[in-house]
């Protein structure tokens, strides 16, 4: 599909740069494509499902992926560099996007740390080697540490990566650890939040236990790339890049038998969707995974294990939004979109949230 089909005019002000407080304040917009989009809160989700639909949410930790350093070359001086980490391949070894790219090569020596005022770095700090240089800037480093070691070194050294359309309006400060974490993280390796997720406290989550919903839990460690823009003039020229995830047997065997009753499967963020999609067989059935993804979805794909997706508002001409035009339909989603661009929605990571059901099987057949 043209990629110009899913752009749309965003004002700058639609933007959010903070959270709403407490994190259950933000509004939620409803959208089904069999009716109008309804405005409702956060707050109100428990009274918009049903007792024995199932949440699934990303308990990925966020990293402080961004590490600034300094090239070492013995024939050229000191060249200030960034890597952002966006995908551990090894102990030792992590696919990163740099910058400035160009002026990087294979077997080039990088010492991150703080540089001082002369470029110079604490070369006891932390150490890598380019190993590989792909394209667009990613390349691949292997650290002079590894495992628990290397984990402790790149959160002293790194800094939180919050996405460019908020850290090109202000730096990143101590309020931000907090506010761009979920309250349920707990296994580190996202280099982005999965922030449908920002907006649960611990009071909603026990509101949706006294609800009769059930909660489980997956794994998708959300890559730097899901910043990236599409570049391809279609979506048949744009690649994804891998991101890696892990959903258990167990919590596999739990949501199998919560359709089987009759229950739904709502997943909290498209990086669960991603991952449970992934996971599922072509009759929807959920199994046990483990690895990497990098499942691309346009409209025309057939959902398979998601009934519902609660999921914040997404930037132009993304991968994200070509996901929830997928799921409910693209002219339903810019409907939605206008609706909450007209209305004062907040966008983007720290911003409002809506809850998404799908086209129905016939609609979806006759697109």
């Amino acid at each position: 599909m043209r990629v110009d089909l899913f752009d749309f005019d965003l004002p700058e002000a639609s933007i959010a740069l903070r959270p709403a407080e407490p994190r259950d304040a933000g509004r939620l917009l409803v959208v089904d494509p069999a009716a109008p989009p309804a405005d409702h809160a956060v707050r109100d989700l428990p009274g918009l499902l049903r007792p024995g639909d199932a949440l699934v949410f990303n308990d990925t930790r966020v990293i402080p992926a961004r590490l600034h350093g300094v090239r070492r070359r013995l024939d050229a001086p000191g060249q200030r560099c960034e890597a952002m980490l966006h995908m551990r391949e090894a102990p030792d070894r992590w696919r990163a996007f740099a910058r400035p790219a160009k002026r990087l090569a294979v077997g080039d020596r990088i010492a991150f740390g703080e540089a001082g005022p002369g470029g110079a770095c604490d070369l006891g700090n932390l150490d890598a080697t380019v190993v590989e240089k792909g394209e667009a800037g990613e390349i691949v480093l292997r650290f002079d540490l590894a495992g628990p070691a290397l984990d402790e070194r790149i959160a002293s050294l790194g800094a939180l990566p919050l996405p460019p359309y908020i850290a090109g309006k202000r730096p990143t400060d101590d309020r931000d650890r907090a506010d761009y974490q979920t309250v349920y993280a707990r296994e580190p390796g996202a280099v982005a939040a999965p922030t449908a997720g920002l907006h649960f406290s611990e009071d909603l989550l026990a509101r949706l236990d006294g609800a009769g919903l059930s909660r489980h839990h997956l794994t998708l460690h959300v890559g730097a790339g899901t910043f990236l823009p599409v570049k391809a003039e279609d979506t048949a020229g744009h690649r994804m890049h891998a991101e890696i995830g892990h959903l258990d047997a167990a919590t596999a065997t739990a949501l199998n038998a919560v359709r089987a009753a009759g229950g739904r499967i709502v997943a909290v963020g498209t990086t669960a969707l991603r991952l449970l999609e992934s996971a599922a067989g072509e009759d929807g059935r959920l199994a046990s995974f483990s690895g990497p993804t990098d499942i691309f979805i346009t409209p025309g794909y057939r959902f398979r294990a998601v009934d519902a997706l609660m999921t914040n508002f997404h930037l132009p001409r993304s991968t994200l939004f070509m996901l929830v035009s997928a799921f409910s339909g693209l002219e339903t989603m810019r409907a939605a979109y206008d609706h909450a661009i007209a209305g004062g929605y907040r966008f983007y990571s720290y911003g409002d949230s809506s809850l998404l059901f799908p086209l129905s099987a016939a609609v979806t057949e006759g697109q």
